[in-house]
């Protein structure tokens, strides 16, 4: 006994050391605003001592820019708003976020996942939790706030232990975040960061935000199970049946109402009236919804992706919210849509410093400097294409655990390591998903979560001296399968050649 006292101390410690750790990091958008000064020194030392480089797409001698110069301080200034306007992920990020939250403030999303979950087959429950949870991250919290105590209340109403309810549901909603089955918004989001990293090295490069849609539907399926599995035969039998008691039965999560379900059929058919537009527009080879070209990779479509998720989650949530009552005028819309900038506050503070970042990276010409030498560096050790593409996931998962925002860690990743795997001959499109599997497998056991305090409270109702302890000792079990099973899907992935989305391959040529 006093060993695994001695063991649980030492976790609890490792615990304590890590909370602390992030804890001591400043705000992120203070991060960049650091970052960004730390540039323009860098960039001034980089100068004088003549740091340069062949680029190896042109063959021209790639010297360091000295921002702190005279000319140097001009473009900081004359250009800052611009930095900040002009940045990639901004716009479409707001556009998506219009869209998504009419379907959110309508209900809609609320009510999707009711049904799924609510009228799942016992013998699927679990399946069913761990696949909304998934599903869910195509609006910004929901999962969170709604599907995880949902899922307590549902494992209790069936016999069976809350908390192993709601490790199912956090496992799909926080540990599959980099896997869906619609784009969300973090898809724009991502892609606009690794636009903005490719182009340090190729300025016409895009990068969309279906970059790695093909992988995101496989990857759905693999999480779903794989949190289906851990929980069943792992999670579950450790927690064992549940004897506590609940002090008051949580009514906030009724079946759907009639008036509910109606506003669902209108969603749907709205959804099916949009589709047969669709067909209608890609079907013929002189469809209007076809590229110039007459394909479809090259259709607003895939180019315009943002606008027609703004478009759909827009018509879905009218369509509900007008049905349901919970919109009666114009007004109530763009109440929902303001609803939905004002979570975005912090986000376009964050966004101020890291454009900046990004721009005096880019000016300087540090991020092509470190590029070309990183790559130099790591073709000489010469591990090839997956033992590299492994120790990013786990440079990724570790990050993780100090720095909970995907877009804030991507900032910092991107402008370095894109165009260090461009030059070694694979695309963005390959970095961004890596990063994604990194980033998403150790957030069921990062303190830093946004949303881990919220877990706590949540299961501190079924298990009142429930801790950082007790929510990581639970979840370790997903964090560790979801790695795997990742690693595999992605060596298989690479090992067969497979595109990552349309017209988003695993390769790269630099342009002559």
């Amino acid at each position: 006994m006093k060993k695994s006292k001695k063991g649980v101390g030492i976790f609890e410690r490792m615990l304590n050391w890590t909370e602390r750790a992030g804890n001591a990091l400043p705000h992120p958008a203070t991060l960049f605003a650091l970052f960004a000064l730390s540039a323009l020194v860098v960039s001034a030392l980089g100068h004088a001592l003549g740091w340069e480089v062949i680029h190896p797409g042109t063959g021209e001698v790639v010297k360091t820019v000295n921002l702190l110069s005279h000319d140097g301080i001009h473009r900081i200034l004359l250009e800052m708003v611009d930095n900040f306007t002009g940045f990639a992920p901004l716009g479409i990020v707001l556009v998506a976020m219009l869209g998504i939250g009419i379907a959110e403030q309508s209900g809609l999303i609320n009510a999707v996942i009711r049904m799924l979950v609510l009228n799942s087959h016992k013998h699927l429950l679990t399946f069913v939790i761990v696949f909304s949870g998934i599903l869910s991250n195509v609006a910004s919290d929901v999962g969170y706030i709604l599907l995880i105590p949902l899922a307590g209340v549902i494992f209790l109403a069936v016999g069976r232990n809350p908390i192993a309810g709601m490790a199912a549901a956090f496992a799909g909603v926080s540990g599959g975040f980099s896997a869906n089955l619609v784009l969300g918004t973090v898809d724009p989001l991502l892609a606009g960061l690794s636009q903005e990293g490719a182009r340090i090295l190729d300025p016409a490069y895009e990068v969309n935000p279906t970059a790695n849609y093909y992988f995101m539907v496989a990857s759905t399926f693999v999480i779903a199970f794989a949190g289906t599995f851990v929980t069943e035969k792992i999670v579950e039998p450790r927690l064992g049946k549940f004897t506590g008691v609940v002090e008051e039965k949580d009514k906030s999560f009724d079946k759907l109402s009639k008036l509910e379900k109606k506003g669902l059929l209108m969603a749907l058919l709205t959804f099916i009236g949009v589709t047969i537009i669709t067909l209608i527009g890609i079907i013929p080879t002189d469809g209007f919804f076809r590229g110039s070209d007459g394909g479809l990779l090259t259709s607003p479509l895939i180019r315009g992706v943002v606008a027609m998720l703004f478009l759909v989650a827009s018509a879905m949530g009218l369509a509900y919210g007008f049905t349901t009552g919970a919109f009666k005028n114009d007004g109530d819309v763009m109440k929902g849509m303001a609803a939905s900038m004002k979570t975005l506050a912090t986000y376009l503070v964050l966004v101020f410093f890291a454009a900046q970042f990004v721009a005096y990276f880019k000016w300087s010409n540090l991020g092509i400097i470190l590029a070309v030498n990183g790559a130099n560096l790591l073709m000489s050790a010469d591990i090839g294409l997956i033992p590299l593409m492994i120790l990013f996931i786990l440079l990724a998962a570790a990050i993780n655990m100090l720095m909970g925002s995907a877009s804030a860690k991507w900032a910092i990743l991107a402008p370095i390591f894109i165009p260090m795997f461009m030059i070694m001959g694979y695309s963005p499109e390959l970095s961004q998903v890596v990063y994604r599997i990194g980033d998403s497998v150790t957030n069921v056991i990062s303190p830093m979560m946004s949303f881990f305090a919220l877990i706590i409270a949540f299961v501190q109702k079924y298990d009142p001296k429930a801790g950082i302890g007790t929510i990581i000792a639970t979840m370790v079990p997903y964090s560790i399968v979801f790695l795997v099973l990742w690693i595999l899907l992605l060596v298989a992935w690479l090992t067969l050649g497979l595109p990552l989305g349309p017209d988003a391959g695993i390769h790269y040529t630099l342009p002559k």
